[in-house]
């Protein structure tokens, strides 16, 4: 009888398990991160201040805009370390008239994001291909779901700013014109993926290949 009653409640026990999966829990209140040379992992809690916890570095409007008219702040443990073990991040993203965020998606995170300032198309797509996308003004919130492609383009007549925040603090990021053309994938498969000939994939390649450093 108790086995069969295992079997039966063994996926209602593994549910919450898969479901509810993300950055581990902290097992005590924060972690600021010692140097390297430290054989602790935190600061002793008795030295931490709370400047520790406070980060000034997304004040400022973006300067130097890339091609894309795109220009984002990443904020993680390691630009600021009163984040580390509270599973969360997040970003500053400035966007010129007509700039663009490229389709791209975080594969360990959720992300939200709040609309400072601007009017922003903004979208993501599901796994049936369906695409959920509108424009949202200043202060409209939206959600991009864990691991879903997502976008977005400033299409009003100023410059918009974007804050977003992850429910990890190791999100990830790849950019999907970046993994195509920008990761070495054979030329071949590109060509009969996505119908383009081998000159316009060499002028994707020079656009999205990591520039050598020499």
């Amino acid at each position: 009888m108790y086995p069969k009653l295992v079997l039966l409640l063994l996926p209602f026990l593994l549910c919450p398990l898969l479901t509810f999966s993300s950055d581990p829990d902290p097992l005590q209140d924060f972690c600021i991160p010692t140097p390297k040379s430290n054989p602790e992992p935190c600061k002793n809690p008795r030295l931490v201040t709370p400047d520790d916890f406070i980060f000034s570095g997304i004040k400022s409007p973006a300067i130097n805009f890339s091609d894309i008219g795109f220009f984002s702040i990443p904020v993680n443990p390691t630009t600021f370390p009163g984040l580390n073990t509270l599973g969360m991040s997040f970003v500053r993203a400035d966007l010129r008239p007509g700039g663009i965020n490229p389709p791209h998606f975080h594969p360990r995170a959720t992300e939200t994001v709040y609309v400072l300032q601007g009017k922003v198309y903004s979208g993501f797509v599901d796994s049936t291909n369906r695409v959920f996308a509108e424009v949202i003004e200043q202060g409209d919130v939206m959600i991009f779901p864990r691991g879903l492609v997502h976008f977005q383009m400033n299409v009003g007549k100023s410059d918009a700013t974007i804050f977003g925040c992850f429910d990890s603090q190791n999100p990830g990021m790849q950019k999907i014109p970046n993994v195509m053309f920008g990761s070495g994938i054979n030329d071949e498969l590109l060509e009969k993926a996505f119908g383009l000939s081998i000159e316009e994939i060499s002028r994707m390649r020079r656009r999205f290949l990591p520039k050598r450093v020499n």
